[in-house]
């Protein structure tokens, strides 16, 4: 059976940015490959009148998640640089919302509805269905999938659309462990 797809469902696309793809300051390995997948899934929502939301990490140059601040992290989606702009396979329509994170140079913030008003322009647009995939599986798809159950909504993990950092060889099969201990399915795109 199908999982509907309708004004109801929210598609968010995490941080397909190109510092997070081959090439980029810190790149997810294998990251280009959701590009094509996540596509597809706007393709199917743009044709079901869902909602698609895009989140960008938008950090300030000097953001305290990077190493020379203190953080664990190369300098990377530093706001209006080229590494900061979305992967340019990625199709972004003109109907998307966009929502920028980690804008705090003293906060950090993995998830898409951290220091943003997502939650609250969701619910107002009526969405109660969120599915969620991009970059990283074990980081901002983790956490952004954990605070949308948090909020009240039913979240999908886009399996198919997602790639881990694996800073530890196991991070993203654990990630995926404790998204499934939350409620949240596991889904590729042949299910919808």
């Amino acid at each position: 059976m199908s999982i509907p797809i309708n004004e109801n469902a929210a598609l968010i696309v995490v941080d397909v940015q190109n510092d997070f793809c081959e090439g980029g300051t810190l790149p997810v390995p294998d990251g280009d490959k959701v590009v094509p997948v996540l596509n597809n899934y706007q393709e199917k929502f743009l044709h079901t009148g869902g909602i698609i939301v895009f989140t960008r990490d938008w950090h300030p140059a000097n953001h305290s998640s990077f190493r020379e601040f203190g953080g664990i992290w190369p300098v990377h989606c530093v706001q209006n640089t080229k590494g900061a702009q979305f992967h340019p396979g990625l199709h972004f329509p003109d109907v998307a919302l966009l929502v920028s994170t980690a804008t705090n140079p003293e906060k950090e913030a993995y998830s898409g509805f951290e220091g943003t008003r997502l939650a609250e322009v969701l619910k107002k647009l009526g969405v109660e269905t969120l599915f969620v995939g991009g970059l990283a599986t074990d980081y901002c798809v983790k956490a952004t999938a954990l605070d949308g159950v948090k909020y009240g909504f039913t979240v999908y993990f886009l399996e198919d659309a997602s790639r881990g950092v694996n800073v530890r060889p196991d991070d993203s099969q654990k990630a995926i462990d404790e998204m499934k201990s939350a409620g949240i399915r596991a889904i590729t795109l042949d299910e919808i």
